[in-house]
């Protein structure tokens, strides 16, 4: 666990981030990459970014330097993403989940699928805590039917609003950002495996979403990697 400044723009933050995300801790399954079988993998899912506005990708990437999810098999391509106004991630002191930009904003299934898996009654930290005991904290699992299964991490307690066995589509609303399990601010963790109903299983695939703005610049396809803005439209 390490405390990082997120840099923007050659600027930090003010805030201290612990952005370890929901099952790298738990797992510790550090190992070789599966760079034959996956370096090329191109995503199966027509995904969309799960989130409405701007977000900023704190962690994101394939490189040690961009992605700290990068030596977790199952997480390796993982991101984890909030919001940023003026090169601050709150406003106030920062002392509430309140405080954060990105706390209880919506968040949408990134890609049509049915829910396998889920929690929604882990308590939100309070801002600068942990909770190692459930590092996942709220989180839905999305299984997309091909062989991709999306992982969702750190809701606001009991604001997730489908259930194991709903069908969900591309963009519909799962519920809202938080700041529940491994993590001491209030931000989304995203990652894409192979077919699990654990996010403690599977292998973590290259996440390719379709038709965003990166930086205002836009992509009909892409990866957000560490240090992009990045919005739907």
């Amino acid at each position: 666990m390490k405390y990082i400044k997120l840099l923007i723009n050659t600027f930090f933050i003010v805030s201290v981030l612990v952005l370890t995300s929901c099952t790298d801790t738990l797992i510790g399954d550090e190992g070789q990459l599966d760079e034959e079988n996956y370096l090329n993998y191109e995503t199966i899912t027509e995904l969309e970014l799960p989130f409405e506005n701007e977000w900023y990708v704190v962690w994101g990437g394939r490189s040690v330097i961009q992605n700290q999810h990068f030596y977790s098999r199952k997480e390796r391509y993982a991101m984890d993403i909030l919001q940023v106004v003026n090169r601050t991630s709150f406003t106030g002191n920062g002392t509430q989940n309140e405080d954060y930009y990105c706390f209880g904003k919506r968040l949408n299934a990134p890609g049509d699928g049915k829910i396998i898996a889920m929690e929604n009654n882990i308590e939100d930290n309070i801002p600068g805590a942990l909770n190692r005991d459930q590092p996942g904290g709220n989180y839905i699992i999305i299984d997309h039917l091909n062989g991709e299964v999306s992982v969702m991490a750190h809701f606001k307690k009991n604001s997730i609003i489908v259930s194991v066995g709903d069908t969900v589509e591309k963009g519909q609303e799962v519920g809202k950002a938080g700041n529940s399990g491994n993590s001491t601010e209030p931000h989304l963790h995203y990652h894409l495996q192979t077919a699990s109903e654990s996010p403690n299983n599977g292998v973590g695939l290259p996440i390719q979403f379709t038709n965003y703005y990166e930086d205002d610049a836009f992509l009909e396809k892409g990866e957000p990697v560490r240090g992009k803005k990045v919005r739907k439209n």
